[in-house]
C-alpha cells in the first residue's frame, strides 16, 4: 500500500493549484493499486487536497483509495457533524501516540505522524516559516518523496 500526506499553508492564493494537485495524485496512482491519503483537515489547502482525492476515487473505481482524516486530538465537531465526516472520509484517526501530548504541541506531532506513515508528501509551501514549512523540512530529513506544488521552492 502506498501512503501520501499533504503539507500546505492554510490559505491558498494560486489558481493553478487544483490542476497541479490532481496531476500529482494521478502520478502517485500509477505506482500501486492500494493507497491511503492522510489529511489534517485544517485550512484551505487541506480541503482542496481532500477534494482532489475524492475526485481521484471517482475517476479510478478500480483502485483501492482511502481518504483518512488525522486529528491531533478528539474534537467536538466530529460528534456535532458526524454525518458529514462519515461521508467525507473513509476513516478518522486520532493517533494513539498523541494521547498524552499537550494540545499546543499536538498538531506538530500529528504532522510528523502523518509524514512517518507516508511514502510521499505533496507540499504547497511558499513561506519559510509555519507548520507547513516545518513539516516539509521534516519530510526532507526523513527522505520522503516530495512533490512541491508551489512556484517558489523552499
Amino acid at each position: 500500500m502506498t501512503a501520501c500526506t499533504f503539507a500546505g499553508h492554510r490559505e491558498v492564493y494560486a489558481a493553478y493549484l487544483d490542476a497541479k494537485l490532481e496531476q500529482a495524485i494521478a502520478d502517485i496512482l500509477l505506482t500501486d493499486t492500494e493507497f491511503v491519503f492522510y489529511t489534517g483537515g485544517m485550512g484551505e489547502f487541506d480541503a482542496r487536497c481532500a477534494a482532489a482525492v475524492r475526485t481521484a476515487k471517482r475517476r479510478n473505481p478500480n483502485l483501492d483509495i482511502q481518504l483518512c482524516l488525522v486529528l491531533p486530538y478528539m474534537m467536538q465537531k466530529i460528534n456535532e457533524d458526524k454525518d458529514y465526516y462519515e461521508r467525507a472520509f473513509d476513516r478518522i484517526i486520532v493517533p494513539f501516540e498523541l494521547a498524552e501530548t499537550h494540545y499546543k504541541a499536538a498538531i506538530t506531532k500529528r504532522n510528523r505522524w502523518m509524514v512517518d506513515a507516508s511514502d510521499y508528501l505533496i507540499a504547497f509551501v511558499y513561506r519559510d516559516f509555519g507548520g507547513a514549512y516545518t513539516t516539509l523540512k521534516y519530510a526532507k530529513r526523513c527522505g520522503k518523496k516530495i512533490i512541491q506544488l508551489a512556484d517558489s521552492h523552499i
